[in-house]
C-alpha cells in the first residue's frame, strides 16, 4: 500500500489567488472547484470561492487548498504550520525561493546554514510561511 501526504492549506476567500501564485512558482496544473460548481453556496458571495483546489506538478510539488465559509470558525495561528519545499539543486531552490519572494516577509534569507547547504525561510502573501533548503546528508555526531 502506498499513500502521499499533501499540504493542506485553509483560507478565506484567498485560496484561488495563493494557488494561481504557487502554480506560477513551482509549475503545475490547477485544478479548482467553486462551491457554486459543487452546488454547495450557503452564501450567495462564497459562490466562487473554493470548496477545493489543488496545484500539481511533475517535478513533485503539490497543494490544495480551500476557502474556509464564513459560517466555520477560521484563525490563522501563529506558526500553526511550515510548509517545507527540499531540493536537491542550489540553483533549483534558489529559483523557487526568488519567485516565492514575490510580495512575501522573508524570517530567515535564504543563505547557507549549518545543517544545509542553502536553507530561508519566508512568509507568502497569504499569511503561508515556507522553508526552503537543499536537502544534505545527515550525519550523526
Amino acid at each position: 500500500m502506498t499513500i502521499t501526504t499533501v499540504a493542506h492549506l485553509n483560507l478565506r476567500g484567498t485560496a484561488r489567488a495563493a494557488l494561481e501564485f504557487y502554480a506560477s512558482v513551482f509549475g503545475g496544473d490547477l485544478v479548482a472547484v467553486t462551491y457554486a460548481d459543487a452546488g454547495n453556496v450557503a452564501r450567495p458571495d462564497e459562490a466562487d470561492q473554493l470548496m477545493w483546489g489543488q496545484v500539481t506538478s511533475d517535478a513533485g510539488f503539490e497543494v490544495m487548498a480551500y476557502d474556509v465559509p464564513a459560517e466555520r470558525a477560521w484563525d490563522p495561528g501563529v506558526n500553526a504550520y511550515f510548509i517545507s519545499v527540499r531540493g536537491r539543486s542550489a540553483d533549483e531552490i534558489t529559483a523557487y525561493w526568488e519567485r516565492l519572494s514575490a510580495g512575501a516577509t522573508v524570517l530567515a534569507p535564504l543563505a547557507p546554514a549549518g545543517w544545509a547547504p542553502l536553507y530561508g525561510m519566508l512568509r507568502d502573501q497569504f499569511g503561508v510561511t515556507w522553508v526552503l533548503d537543499v536537502a544534505a546528508e545527515y550525519a550523526p555526531a
